[in-house]
């Protein structure tokens, strides 16, 4: 199986630069447009490994200054959705199923979300309808202390013509 896709091919294009690696997170953005309100930079993307960062500014900031918990959950969602692209394979589609999120410390600096499965994607053999995947996601601040995990499990599923 193939895990190349558009996203993916696109990734592995562009992101030799700085310029190139910008240029791909506002692609991601225009792709799925809600992301744009953390303003992510996707700093590492591979099969079973995403790296997402988001500055502090003051769009995602809360009542009292920090990083807003919400704010946090949608940098792992884009974590979890470049990881998503990277990984599962072409002949396949996937769709976030559900999220269970922890908040740890309050996140007073710029967060980077690592999204990265502990062994390689099995989404079965030929027939299979559709497997569930469990991803963790860890939300460091500038210092690298976690102030937000999450486990968000994806719905994957043979593409309609691969059924």
């Amino acid at each position: 199986m193939t895990t190349s896709n558009s996203t993916y091919a696109a990734w592995r294009k562009l992101s030799g630069t700085t310029a190139g690696r910008a240029l791909f997170s506002a692609a991601v953005c225009l792709r799925a447009p809600y992301f744009r309100t953390v303003l992510p930079y996707v700093r590492d993307l591979r099969p079973g490994r995403a790296e997402v960062s988001a500055p502090k500014w003051w769009g995602v900031h809360n009542h009292i200054g920090t990083f807003h918990a919400i704010a946090a959950c949608n940098l792992a969602e884009a974590a979890l959705g470049m990881l998503a692209e990277a990984t599962v394979p072409s002949t396949h589609r996937w769709i976030p199923k559900g999220m269970t999120v922890s908040y740890l410390a309050k996140a007073e600096t710029s967060l980077v979300a690592v999204a990265e499965l502990a062994e390689p994607l099995d989404v079965g053999g030929a027939g299979h309808e559709g497997v569930e995947v469990p991803v963790p996601v860890t939300v460091t601040d500038r210092r690298g202390k976690a102030v937000v995990t999450a486990t968000i499990t994806i719905w994957v599923t043979p593409r309609r013509s691969q059924r």
